[in-house]
């Protein structure tokens, strides 16, 4: 069976824990970086990187619709 679609999608990490993807269907890169308790999971000072949204919540976000 043929896949009926393959993702194009780019991803650039940029430093620590901030990633830029490139997907399809926007005309503006998508920032990843990390929050609250995940920060604080991984050690990551909030001081230092700006909260943005995880890569899991995208995923949790794409698997709740």
């Amino acid at each position: 069976m043929a896949a009926a679609y393959t993702s194009k999608v780019t991803i650039e990490r940029v430093r620590g824990p901030i990633r830029i993807a490139t997907i399809p269907a926007r005309t503006e890169p998508v920032t990843f970086g990390v929050h609250s308790e995940v920060a604080e999971h991984y050690g990551v000072s909030q001081d230092e990187f700006p909260p943005d949204a995880t890569t899991l919540d995208y995923l949790v976000a794409a698997a709740g619709g």
